[in-house]
């Protein structure tokens, strides 16, 4: 089904300045998205949405804490009132936990899979139910190649495990929503500069990582978003439940 003439990607995670969410958000932007723009800090949501406006962007922003069916099920109805049909949802909201194995409490877990796993999940509740309407919707889940491989410096195996679980998440999304014209599909980024990687990489950091990547670079948030475009576009209607790695033939299958 062709896509509405004026439609709504939601997207978590904006509120880090050097954060992908905000280079995602840009990007969407300039492909005719209007965005509805979901994260925890009031002053990071405050600060795309400004910039987004100002630039003429149909844009609503939400302090919204994803880990909570209300908080989300607010945002939404706050977009519903502000915006076109959504249409799209990217969700890139997540904490890192290096936290080792045998040091893992409870509570640390809970809450690593509370805003990694169950949020991606809320978000996809409360965007699909308007998509089923619509007969048409892109959903892109971030996991992580941590998922992949259990983990490394930045975040170790509560994070991986709840970025194993967005895999599966996505793919029962794709197998259930897809009857209705709505595709759910993973990336799995590989060492992007961000600041959940410590913030600035050195440049002597970079090349050490950058060493064992083909490409011969760490990753850049623009690389994700070039990934994320292509999955959230008319183009990408049979392209469902697929785990994309993006991290420069780091992890080669």
């Amino acid at each position: 089904m062709e896509f509405p003439a004026r439609r709504t990607a939601v997207v978590t995670g904006v509120g880090a300045p050097r954060g992908i969410g905000r280079v995602v958000a840009r990007r969407l932007a300039a492909d005719g998205w209007s965005l509805g723009l979901v994260d925890i800090s009031a002053d990071g949501v405050a600060e795309i949405t400004r910039e987004l406006t100002d630039a003429g962007v149909e844009v609503s922003g939400a302090v919204t804490d994803i880990s909570s069916p209300e908080s989300v099920a607010a945002a939404f109805e706050r977009f519903d009132a502000d915006l076109p049909p959504v249409v799209g949802l990217v969700n890139l909201a997540g904490i890192a936990d290096p936290t080792p194995l045998m040091d893992l409490t409870v509570e640390g877990w809970n809450r690593t899979m509370a805003v990694n796993a169950t949020g991606s999940l809320l978000m996809i509740q409360a965007a699909a139910r308007r998509m089923i309407d619509l007969g048409v919707g892109r959903i892109v889940n971030t996991s992580s190649i941590t998922a992949v491989d259990g983990g490394g410096t930045f975040s170790k195996t509560s994070y991986a495990a709840a970025k194993a679980a967005v895999l599966g998440l996505t793919r029962g999304a794709a197998r259930e929503l897809g009857p209705h014209g709505i595709t759910a599909n993973a990336i799995l980024p590989g060492p992007i500069d961000t600041d959940i990687m410590g913030g600035t990489l050195t440049d002597e950091r970079k090349a050490g990582m950058a060493a064992g990547i083909p490409v011969g670079r760490v990753g850049t948030p623009a690389d994700i978003a070039a990934m994320v475009a292509f999955l959230l576009s008319q183009d990408a209607g049979f392209v469902n439940g697929v785990s994309y790695q993006v991290d420069g033939g780091k992890h080669i299958n």
